[in-house]
């Protein structure tokens, strides 16, 4: 579970640096101030999950699945939400009206909160052993 979870990290991360080269260079021509920013929120928040399943990819203490319900939620809350928000600022361009998805952006967000939670959860129950 350890290598899927940091291969994701690892995938989410390059893809976020990717996707921020992109918006800060081919999108920043025909995107406005506006919609670049709500494209930057997307790769930072891509960008910092990906961190995060690092991190949990590395934490021993967390039980196989805990980690597991973490990457899935990690997983959908970065498509859904960061998904969204690329597909929904970037929609002049692509001339698709992608605003019908747009009530699965908050739902991408319950789902990286989810994980958050999840982990915390998992920390405070853990049985100190000092």
């Amino acid at each position: 579970m350890d290598k899927k979870i940091i291969l994701a990290a690892s995938f989410f991360g390059m893809t976020a640096i990717v996707l921020g080269a992109f918006g800060a260079h081919a999108l920043k021509k025909v995107l406005s101030l506006e919609q670049l920013a709500t494209f930057e929120t997307g790769v930072k928040y891509q960008m910092y999950h990906a961190l995060f399943l690092l991190f949990v990819g590395i934490y021993s203490e967390l039980s196989f699945k805990v980690k597991k319900t973490i990457l899935m939620l990690t997983f959908l809350g970065i498509l859904f939400f960061s998904g969204s928000i690329y597909l929904l600022a970037t929609m002049d361009v692509t001339g698709i009206n992608f605003k019908t998805i747009g009530f699965i952006t908050p739902i991408g967000g319950l789902f990286l909160i989810s994980a958050w939670i999840l982990l915390s959860i998992s920390v405070v129950k853990k049985k100190d052993k000092s």
